[in-house]
């Protein structure tokens, strides 16, 4: 499974939508959702030539007795995409045809609203533009200016949350941003824990799933390549093993550490003598 397919899986699952707007969207209106309505739309929409969109992921939720459409794009390139408001723009494009292809809106109804965002985990720092302004010539006259498209986008780049410590209250995603920015098995020890703890409700069996399958094929593989890991389907069975690796790794790092401190003594007497 792939690092983009992991993260949707996550991600198709409502309550993972709900803390990334509760904890990630720093909006007045974010309170004014109605989180018990999301509700995932389909998401495959094709461009004239013919390229679908089917790994992006969209969702809605009511907001003030209408739907607000949250356009979910899930970036993992190896560098930043310098014109990722153009794109957004297509894509915001494409959502509004499939919804009028579909007769939404009806005849006496606008189009609904739609949140473009953009969620990164790349290792360099996302530089782009969020506005689609910042990269149309500049000094145009106000008369051609206002004929020009518009589009802003929301942007999480995980690594500016690298020291960020968990909150206290329940938040998925910033469990998953912490596994994501964590460096040492001590550090995903940690998160699982607090991992375990939110989602020790046996109806959240299908979320803990979807974070040990992305655990075991993307995150540890990557962190601690050395590790080798069982298929176990089971969230509290990975964060034993890793705690017992961890208290292992530890013994053998203070036995080396004394190894070394026995030989230095003895290289050091035979100099001295």
């Amino acid at each position: 499974m792939s690092h983009d397919a992991s993260y949707k899986l996550l991600f198709s699952h409502p309550e993972m939508v709900a803390d990334l707007l509760r904890g990630y969207v720093e909006e007045g209106w974010v309170s004014e959702l109605d989180l018990t309505t999301l509700e995932r739309v389909a998401g495959s929409f094709v461009s004239d030539d013919l390229r679908g969109r089917e790994e992006d992921l969209i969702w809605r939720v009511r907001f003030r007795g209408r739907w607000l459409y949250l356009y979910l794009l899930i970036e993992f390139q190896a560098t930043v995409d310098r014109f990722m408001a153009v794109r957004l723009l297509t894509y915001v494009g494409l959502l509004y045809q499939q919804l009028i292809r579909s007769d939404r809106p009806g005849a006496r109804e606008r189009l609904p609203p739609v949140l473009p965002l953009v969620l990164y985990n790349g290792e360099a720092r996302w530089w782009a533009c969020t506005e689609l302004a910042g990269l149309l010539e500049e000094s145009l006259p106000s008369g051609l200016a206002r004929f020009q498209p518009q589009l802003r986008y929301l942007l999480l780049d995980e690594g500016r949350y690298a020291h960020h410590p968990l909150p206290a209250v329940r938040n998925l995603v910033a469990a998953l941003f912490g596994l994501e920015n964590s460096r040492t098995p001590v550090d995903i020890a940690q998160v699982l824990g607090r991992l375990l703890e939110w989602l020790h409700d046996p109806a959240q069996d299908s979320l803990r799933r979807a974070f040990t399958v992305w655990l075991n094929r993307v995150l540890l593989p990557r962190r601690l390549p050395e590790l080798e890991l069982s298929q176990t389907y089971e969230l509290q069975e990975m964060h034993t093993m890793l705690a017992e690796r961890v208290k292992r790794w530890t013994a053998e790092w203070k036995q080396e550490g004394l190894r070394q401190g026995i030989q230095q003594g003895i290289e050091q007497g035979i100099e001295q003598g």
